[in-house]
């Protein structure tokens, strides 16, 4: 599939989840026992790790489709973006969404700030380009919008494996926003 196929695939797949019309293909023995010989995912996603979020379900794909990348707040960390470059090295995937969501509890504790210990607040500080980007007082799902376009931005930037495959057109990078509420994904 070209770029524009993929996003098309994954927005007619959303369209499905949100109208409640899940075909569930790519599910089953058959498909199990074909990707143990190797996988080529055609999209990579970096979600939150939040429970009500689930790509694979979202994008109504089956086994294989979509290499996911999940932790809190969708950030791009050294873990999170080394996930990215395998795939995008190894796997051939072509397109990378980062993708937030409504009311995300990680942009809304490192909006409310304080000490969350260590590893919290490590998590959260790579939120706070977001805030410091973002209109004061602004509302935390567009602060979550802001991180999922800065992050894209990020990935590019931080991974030489991500930002050559970007500027040789081999590699698209997009951002979107899950509603909670309806399902939808907006691609930013």
């Amino acid at each position: 599939m070209t770029k524009s196929e993929v996003l098309q695939r994954l927005k007619d797949g959303n369209a499905r989840f949100v109208d409640d019309k899940l075909d569930g293909k790519l599910q089953d023995t058959e498909r199990r026992t074909n990707l143990t010989a190797g996988q080529q995912p055609f999209a990579i996603v970096l979600s939150c790790a939040d429970s009500r979020v689930v790509p694979e379900l979202a994008f109504d794909t089956g086994l294989g489709e979509i290499f996911t990348v999940r932790v809190a707040g969708n950030v791009a960390n050294a873990s999170s973006i080394a996930s990215i470059e395998y795939a995008v090295a190894h796997c051939g995937s072509e397109v990378i969404v980062v993708m937030g969501h409504q009311s995300c509890g990680a942009v809304t504790a490192a909006v409310a700030g304080g000490d969350n210990g260590y590893n919290i607040n490590h998590l959260l500080a790579h939120i706070t380009p977001a805030i410091n980007a973002s209109e004061e007082g602004a509302d935390i799902n567009d602060i979550v919008r802001k991180n999922a376009t800065m992050v894209r931005d990020e990935l590019v930037s931080r991974s030489a494996i991500i930002g050559d495959a970007v500027r040789s057109g081999k590699v698209e990078v997009v951002a979107a926003y899950y509603n909670l509420d309806s399902g939808k994904v907006d691609f930013l």
